[in-house]
């Protein structure tokens, strides 16, 4: 892979072992800035697969892999504008997971899995259902395993298809949980890798047994002095001022008061599909010994709960995300889990888009927020065509050079351009990356420059910005580094909430 100017992955090129790069051989390249490239092997190990992907978009090309000095690679599907697919070689054929419209045209919105042979043949194998979202397949010899989601809790299933024909969903322990991605390399194998977590179970990884539907945990995640008895989890569901309905997943202490007095921190993401699912944190559990309340804010432009969940959380519709975390806020406030001055608030990147927004929003809703490598310029950022996202990212954001209506709607929730004069704003907690390619480092320092500038904050709310001079978007990559960073962001939270 080599990355144009922009660091956007777009060449393939072959290289022989033993001979000079000045030999290699382009094998495809994308000019379509929109798409990033990838390239891998198939678990069957007999093609090598091109994918092109756009947020909307999507095109694979295979090679033989015994013959890679093919003059060029074969396109599966050709590329169409809102139609995405992923391809697993199943051995003489694909399986395709796609959302193409079908024969009546209606999109498939939450996916089908097809099957395609090599002779051109293409048939479903499992139709579109508005409640369940397909989001993964992996093929083997023997069988394959569907990881779904439903649309109407947000948990994730597991469904394993036979070459029989047979199908059976995988059982969890819980009633709510998050599955996770496992090892699973070998293309003959009976059994299936995957993770298994939940706000009160650390994580585990376990092997089903596709033979005796048997499931055995291969390993445990150490948490020396842990007691999952003292905790308890829940699912809470906020009502959005559109009516909808939003999910919130809550981890406490068992023997928490709910009399509305404890500090509590809310946690959202809301961008790319991407699903902030309830998984076990020694981090958050730091928190909750301690008396807070740790919960997640499910809002929409996450996958939680489907396609739908995603589209509704996006471009014309980016608000959503925005008054979903605010009702998510209020309805731990009204059922008395937290406190509303002791209610702390934390998301990153395009969640700190949302920290940003929310803020301006209700600045009165927070005693704290955390604000990591937070995109709060949308306007300049989304205009300036030479960083490396700019291009790329149009087509969840929208295009503010090109479209009057996207810059006008951007305009409207930007966060650094709708900080309001002499607000009560909570205490900030923003932090940058100099080295960050995603997220420049000047969007949190105009922010916070601009919050100061307009007299925010004061001794016992601080706006505070620490930008770390040798790390880029995850933060720093040390593993002491790591936790240092994390006690930093903790002590803040801990001290503005008045959490022991």
């Amino acid at each position: 892979m080599r990355p144009d100017e922009a660091m956007r992955p777009y060449q393939v090129w072959r290289h022989l072992l033993g001979t000079e790069a000045e030999h290699d051989v382009l094998v495809y390249q994308e000019d379509d800035e929109r798409f990033f490239v990838s390239v891998y092997l198939s678990r069957s190990r007999r093609r090598i697969v091109i994918d092109s992907d756009s947020k909307t978009s999507s095109e694979v090309r295979w090679l033989d892999a015994d013959a890679v000095d093919a003059a060029e690679p074969t396109v599966l599907l050709g590329r169409r504008p809102g139609v995405e697919y992923r391809a697993e070689h199943d051995g003489d054929g694909w399986l395709i997971l796609t959302n193409q419209p079908g024969p009546d045209g209606r999109p498939a919105t939450n996916f089908e899995l097809h099957r395609l042979d090599d002779d051109g043949d293409q048939r479903v194998i499992l139709a579109h259902r508005d409640d369940v979202k397909l989001e993964h397949v992996d093929a083997f010899a023997s069988f394959a395993a569907v990881g779904e989601r439903s649309c109407t809790d947000g948990l994730e299933r597991l469904r394993i298809l036979g070459r029989d024909g047979s199908q059976d969903i995988v059982q969890q322990p819980e009633a709510v949980y998050s599955l996770l991605g496992g090892e699973n390399p070998e293309w003959d194998q009976d059994t299936y890798r995957f993770g298994y977590t939940s706000l009160v179970t650390p994580r585990t990884a376990v092997d089903y047994r596709v033979t005796d539907k048997s499931r055995q945990v291969v390993w445990s995640q150490s948490v020396p002095g842990y007691d999952p008895t003292r905790y308890e989890t829940q699912r809470l569901w906020a009502t959005a001022p559109d009516g909808v309905q939003v999910p919130i997943s809550v981890v406490s202490r068992r023997d928490l008061r709910r009399d509305g007095a404890a500090p509590g921190l809310l946690y959202g993401y809301g961008a790319y599909e991407m699903s902030v699912d309830p998984t076990f944190s020694v981090a958050a559990l730091n928190l909750v010994e301690r008396g807070t309340v740790y919960a997640i804010a499910h809002v929409r432009g996450g996958g939680e709960l489907g396609r739908r969940w995603y589209e509704q959380g996006r471009m014309e519709h980016k608000v959503n995300t925005f008054t979903d975390f605010v009702a998510a806020a209020e309805t731990l406030i009204a059922q008395g889990w937290v406190q509303r001055d002791r209610l702390a608030a934390r998301g990153g990147s395009a969640g700190g888009l949302l920290m940003g927004a929310v803020v301006n929003l209700r600045p009165d809703l927070w005693r704290a927020v955390v604000a990591e490598v937070p995109f709060v310029d949308v306007v300049t950022t989304m205009s300036d065509t030479t960083l490396p996202l700019t291009v790329t990212e149009w087509e969840e954001w929208g295009d503010p050079l090109h479209d009057p209506e996207a810059f006008a709607r951007m305009l409207g929730y930007s966060p650094y351009d709708n900080v309001a004069p002499r607000a009560t704003y909570p205490a900030i907690y923003a932090t940058a990356g100099l080295n960050d390619p995603r997220v420049g480092f000047w969007e949190p320092a105009k922010w916070v420059a601009r919050l100061r500038s307009v007299g925010a904050g004061g001794p016992d709310r601080p706006i505070l910005l620490r930008t770390e001079l040798g790390a880029g978007h995850g933060g720093p990559s040390g593993r002491y580094d790591i936790w240092r960073d994390e006690a930093r962001v903790q002590a803040f939270i801990l001290s503005q909430t008045g959490s022991s």
